[in-house]
């Protein structure tokens, strides 16, 4: 599910904003009319979508844009003619007045690519550094002399054991370091 932070200077436009995202699937994970209680949700749960008014409480939509942390979306409902000025930057605007199917279809969008961008972060290759790869290789290098096993063999050997007890390779091969 993605997080989405519904921010008016109304609160009662901000209920308004999230009863219709409710009423069309989506999970509003919190309501608020400030930019700086903005900020402290998004902080809290590290990406997800803003939709906001264009002036909140203590700051603009372009501000709050600013100060969001990477992996936040964000969806400015104004007039037609405040939208020229803060569109860009990673700003989508809404006219008002709202066509609820627009922003629905634009939630839809921007949960959607989220969704993506997550997946594609979990399937990128794990990174290990020096200390890892070293503990990797002596585990390995163990497994070859005392078992007479290829290199090959060793690692999947470490593969088959890590997946087998739960725990990732770098785990495995500290455990069978340890019993050495």
């Amino acid at each position: 599910m993605t997080n989405i932070i519904v921010a008016f200077a109304k609160i009662d436009d901000a209920k308004s904003i999230k009863n219709v995202l409710v009423k069309n699937g989506f999970g509003v994970t919190a309501v608020c009319t400030s930019g700086a209680q903005a900020l402290s949700y998004a902080d809290e749960f590290h990406d997800g979508i803003v939709i906001v008014s264009y002036r909140l409480a203590d700051m603009i939509c372009a501000e709050l844009k600013h100060n969001l942390p990477e992996g936040y979306e964000m969806v400015v409902m104004a007039p037609q003619r405040v939208l020229a000025e803060v569109q860009g930057g990673g700003i989508i605007g809404l006219a008002m007045p709202l066509k609820v199917h627009e922003l629905v279809s634009t939630i839809d969008m921007l949960s959607q690519g989220i969704i993506r961008r997550k997946k594609r972060q979990r399937e990128k290759p794990k990174v290990r550094d020096e200390k890892e790869v070293a503990i990797i290789a002596n585990a390995k290098q163990l497994l070859m002399a005392r078992n007479n096993m290829t290199e090959e063999e060793a690692h999947r050997y470490l593969q088959k054991r890590s997946m087998d007890n739960g725990t990732n390779i770098v785990e495995t091969a500290q455990m069978l370091l340890a019993l050495k």
